[in-house]
């Protein structure tokens, strides 16, 4: 189950590195081509409560398999695409594919080990490979298209699609059906305002702020996200249970969850172009490059339970979220004068670091205390953030990149070449892009410390209660 869920995760940034090589092959423009992430993110997100609920009513093990094979087809496509919009429709379908399997996993995680420790050590498992699969994507993506062709990141998954469906009947027994009916509506009006919200940031990009299209995109998303409030109020079983929200605590980690995966997701998609368009890397060292954040992520990520008994997990978080903050702010100060040891390994030490100590605590919070019969809305919720983040944090990144970069060209610096004036415009529309993300983690930090925070915090007395099997009080939100 973690192996598709990290094929999963894996193809949303796996593509991070090919996008250069994709926008050539494909004629892509610079602001278009965030769609061929926010085609997937899009979809997986929007449609993400649908399949935990569709798991839940049809059996878990099916819908993981259904989506595992359209995941499996879809990939197949993208890597045949020959051109940028049958690669986008492949890019969607897998996000549809990825939204049916991936809330089997966290779902089956819940239900399997209950609160307390266990459950702790289960998610940390989870939690690494959901973070350290989405840096390890952009290494593994370097190396493809640097020894075979930006295609080969999406054929990849064929192979590793046929092998989980072929493991899964043996190792993974089907759950029980559980009656209840489709929340369509819910689903229908969720999925589109996410969308047509994208789709106004991303027209901005290109257009500006006062293109009536994307003023008109603007409201369409306005009217559909309440549209779907109102649904899932009347809703006799809602996709999304509005008593999830009751819990401010869960709340806060829902919305710090989607602050920082867009900062995250932000810096992966401009980071790999700003080390190939501006540093002048081949896709292959770009990748490598970001391994000092892949290990440490991954590193960190293992530490995180045995921390979490004796600081708190609020007190985790905190100390996580600083270096996410600092690490995001020097990115900022990127410039064509930057090079990869001055500027860039520093910020992924301390990114890389920082983000392995948050995921696990903030994943904790998000299910604890959840109603048995709400464990699959609560996992997929938790799914949902991360993709919801990671498509509209990167449309509003892009969005203030395409205004940066418009402005930049309107002032030409004397003295620079064409060559060189590219550059400096790129750089400093990725500089504003890295501020703002950092904004947004400054962003998440102050509601982990005003929402999240501990009524009660406790440390561990003796040996005897850390070897204990339950969670001391004020290792989790209240």
């Amino acid at each position: 189950m973690l192996g598709a869920q990290l094929m999963i995760i894996l193809d949303a940034t796996v593509v991070n590195i090919a996008l250069p090589h994709i926008q050539a092959g494909l004629h892509f423009s610079a602001t278009s081509l965030s769609w061929v992430m926010n085609g997937y993110t899009l979809t997986f997100g929007g449609l993400l409560l649908l399949g935990g609920r569709a798991g839940d009513i049809l059996g878990r093990r099916r819908m993981f398999l259904a989506g595992i094979g359209l995941f499996t087809v879809a990939s197949l496509a993208g890597g045949l695409a020959p051109n940028a919009g049958v690669l986008l429709a492949a890019r969607a379908v897998q996000g549809v594919g990825g939204a049916l399997a991936s809330p089997a996993v966290l779902a089956l995680v819940v239900s399997g080990f209950p609160e307390g420790r266990e459950r702790i050590r289960a998610l940390a498992i989870y939690s690494g490979v959901v973070t350290a699969g989405g840096s390890l994507g952009l290494v593994l993506g370097g190396l493809i298209t640097q020894w075979a062709s930006w295609r080969w990141v999406l054929f990849v998954n064929v192979p590793i699609g046929i092998a989980v469906a072929v493991l899964t009947p043996m190792f993974v027994t089907e759950t029980p059906r559980v009656p209840g009916r489709f929340d369509l509506p819910g689903a229908v009006t969720s999925t589109a305002g996410v969308a047509a919200l994208v789709y106004a940031f991303i027209r901005a990009a290109s257009d500006g702020w006062g293109n009536h299209v994307a003023i008109a995109a603007f409201a369409v998303a306005a009217v559909l996200l309440v549209a779907f409030v109102l649904n899932e109020r009347r809703a006799p079983q809602p996709i999304t249970p509005l008593r999830l929200f009751a819990s401010a605590a869960r709340s806060g980690s829902f919305i710090a969850r989607l602050l920082v995966v867009a900062g995250m997701f932000g810096m992966f998609f401009f980071l790999t172009q700003f080390l190939q368009d501006v540093l002048g890397f081949g896709a292959l060292r770009a990748g490598i490059a970001f391994l000092p954040m892949t290990l440490l992520l991954f590193a960190v990520s293992r530490l995180a339970p045995r921390l979490m008994p004796r600081v708190g997990g609020w007190r985790l978080m905190m100390l996580g979220m600083l270096p996410v903050v600092a690490g995001m702010a020097w990115l900022s100060r990127v410039s064509p004068d930057t090079t990869y040891w001055s500027g860039v390994f520093g910020p992924m030490v301390l990114l890389g670091a920082g983000m392995g100590v948050v995921f696990v605590p903030l994943t904790t919070a998000s299910l604890a205390g959840v109603a048995p019969q709400d464990s699959g809305a609560a996992s997929s919720m938790v799914n949902v953030m991360q993709q919801l983040g990671g498509s509209v944090g990167l449309a509003v990144l892009v969005a203030v990149f395409g205004t940066a970069t418009r402005d930049s060209q309107a002032h030409p610096v004397a003295g620079l070449s064409a060559a060189a004036f590219h550059q400096h415009v790129l750089a400093h529309g990725m500089s504003t892009a890295f501020l703002l993300a950092a904004i947004f983690d400054l962003a998440a930090l102050l509601v982990i410390a005003t929402l999240l925070r501990e009524r009660r915090p406790a440390v561990p007395s003796s040996p005897a209660e850390l070897a204990d099997d339950t969670v001391p009080a004020g290792a989790l939100p209240d």
